[in-house]
């Protein structure tokens, strides 16, 4: 079953024994051997791709609570006699990811030896289910309600410009006056030519343009320090800038509420020991989204 709920959601024989220990031939005799005991065939194969027959899926859909409940109770008895043990696999923003959440690991890890750590790094919105995460971080607004969520922290949207751009161009003196600057789009915004602000107690769309469209904010905080536009990114990008005098902060006193930082996960999945206690970890950390908000004013 295992090796079967494998080779489905990696569509590959090769990468699901990889991640069993096993040669692809074994694996491929265990996906057998399943068949012929179902009497039905779960995959079709060919030499250059495998997929899932319309009883695979069904049978896919229904084995993966098993499994999880199998490596819960397998788990469970360890920590009775042992530490927390074994593989988590986590997806992150790239930016975030490297500058927060890797210290914050670390420190987990130092508790907890016996734990596998496989993070992924991705400025783009992953299939958690079909690409086989544990869970993963995310930062902005929760658009996928079939995962469930633990708030982590809140993290401030921040505009901002290098002073040389400033001098040169001049400082917009509303957020309205964007419309008339060189802005970054984020591409990972649902409306990347929209910034919000809170004006006169109310929210309020300014629609912005500009030559530079990313999916990174880190790249857009550099790019904006560089001279060549203002900026909109996540406050733990740009707070070292902003300290240092290489950025400026715009119109603090119109930041709308800061974006979630939060954990996701299948809701349709029970949570092992080690996932859950990781999960616990990041929202007691106080040092994973502190200097984001800490640093600047609010």
């Amino acid at each position: 079953m295992r090796a079967f709920a494998l080779v489905a959601k990696n569509a590959s024989f090769t990468i699901a024994a990889q991640r069993m220990g096993r040669s692809a031939r074994l694996v491929s005799k265990y996906v057998a051997d399943l068949e012929n005991a179902l009497e039905v065939q779960l995959l079709n194969r060919t030499t250059r791709s495998v997929s899932l027959t319309d009883a695979g899926a069904t049978y896919l859909t229904l084995c993966e609570p098993l499994l999880d409940g199998f490596d819960e109770l397998e788990e469970r008895v360890r920590n009775e006699q042992t530490s927390l043990r074994g593989a988590i696999h986590i997806s992150a923003p790239t930016g975030f990811g490297a500058l927060r959440l890797a210290p914050s690991l670390a420190r987990f890890c130092v508790k907890h030896p016996n734990v596998e750590l496989d993070l992924q790094f991705s400025d783009r919105r992953v299939s958690i289910i079909e690409e086989g995460f544990d869970l993963a971080i995310r930062i902005g607004p929760m658009r996928d309600s079939s995962l469930k969520l633990r708030q982590l922290g809140r993290m401030p949207l921040v505009v901002c410009a290098s002073p040389a751009y400033l001098k040169q161009i001049g400082t917009p003196s509303h957020p309205r006056a964007l419309a008339t600057h060189e802005c970054i789009l984020d591409g990972n915004m649902t409306e990347p030519s929209v910034w919000r602000f809170k004006i006169d107690g109310q929210d309020e769309a300014v629609s912005v343009n500009g030559r530079f469209r990313m999916n990174a904010p880190a790249a857009a905080a550099r790019l904006a320090a560089a001279g060549a536009a203002i900026a909109r990114c996540p406050a733990y990008t740009v707070a070292d800038a902003i300290r240092s005098g290489d950025l400026v902060e715009l119109f603090a006193e119109h930041r709308v509420s800061p974006y979630t930082v939060a954990a996701l996960f299948p809701q349709n999945r029970r949570l092992t020991t080690r996932v859950r206690a990781l999960i616990d970890h990041l929202s007691d950390d106080a040092d994973l989204c502190s200097d984001s908000i800490a640093t600047l004013p609010n």
